[in-house]
């Protein structure tokens, strides 16, 4: 069943090969699916004591980006070094949240505050730094609670908001002047965003179930296939998500502290990796001295975590 509804998301069966039977990119390291899908990958530290940690992304150059968050306001945007060593790239964000990085660019959210959702809010903003020259602007203003966020093929910005009552998806348009569309808010409380073949990823936070929502990227306002998890909504409390080259989606569980395995064209999911209290975002590694067949992991608690095959 899930296979015919992710066939028919794709819009035909010449789509739907593309869609479940992804080959990696030619350019970079190739990638190495795992052996065993549900065996347990094991967990060492990359770094600790890095604050309260909410997105991560590569910049391709060999430094990891994490969105640094304060528990009462405030925050920053930090590179991390493979050998943990950890310095500002924005030094000053209010509450950044989610990051995409195209080229020497990296977008960013800010006003990711649970204020800022529960009241609705307008002060969020997407932000760019320029990772050679450190220069920074603003993209967008006037979002609400813009956590998840994903760069789209065309240049767009999709944001996720999992608090409020206007939970759901905003684009912010390549074009100027850039102005905040919200494209759903029949989602529920939607958070991490992902992007691959085509196909945009996102799940949800706070809803009773965990499901994943597959959107066609192409086509934001269309059908949706919905792919329920397993456990209570709330304590799963699912915060970010990727897709790895092969098309697989892993997904970080908040509440849980654990990392889950989700084929969408099954429906079949697992736990890859278990004890790692607010684990909120997951990435396979990209660039020098970061593995990329190694998912990396933030954490609120301020740990960022090596996943790999034991």
């Amino acid at each position: 069943m899930m296979r015919r509804e992710l066939a028919a998301l794709a819009g035909g069966t010449a789509l739907c090969a593309g869609l479940l039977v992804v080959a990696p990119a030619a350019a970079g390291p190739a990638f190495s699916p795992p052996a065993g899908a549900c065996t347990p990958w094991s967990a060492s530290e990359v770094a600790s004591g890095a604050g309260v940690l909410e997105n991560l992304a590569f910049d391709g150059s060999g430094t990891m980006l994490v969105s640094r968050t304060g528990l009462v306001g405030g925050g920053a945007l930090d590179g991390v070094r493979p050998d943990g060593t950890v310095t500002p790239v924005v030094p000053e964000v209010e509450a950044p949240g989610g990051i995409a990085v195209d080229g020497a660019d990296a977008y960013f959210a800010t006003g990711n505050s649970f204020a800022a959702g529960v009241t609705g809010s307008t002060n969020g903003t997407v932000d760019v730094v320029n990772l050679d020259t450190g220069d920074t602007r603003t993209l967008a203003e006037g979002l609400v609670m813009p956590n998840g966020l994903v760069r789209l093929s065309n240049g767009d910005i999709l944001t996720a908001r999992n608090l409020g009552s206007g939970a759901g998806l905003t684009r912010v348009p390549a074009a100027d002047p850039h102005t905040p569309e919200v494209v759903r808010t029949d989602l529920g409380t939607v958070d991490g965003l992902a992007v691959h073949d085509g196909n945009v990823y996102t799940v949800t936070t706070f809803d009773t179930t965990t499901t994943l929502r597959i959107l066609r990227e192409n086509d934001l306002s269309g059908p949706v296939v919905s792919v329920e998890l397993p456990g209570s909504g709330p304590l799963n409390a699912a915060d970010d998500l990727t897709v790895g080259p092969d098309g697989i989606v892993y997904v970080a569980y908040n509440g849980g502290g654990r990392v889950v395995r989700v084929d969408p064209a099954t429906g079949e999911s697992c736990a890859l990796a278990s004890g790692l209290p607010l684990v909120s975002s997951v990435r396979f590694g990209a660039g020098p001295g970061w593995d990329p067949d190694a998912l990396y992991a933030t954490s609120f608690t301020g740990k960022i975590y090596k996943l790999e095959r034991s």
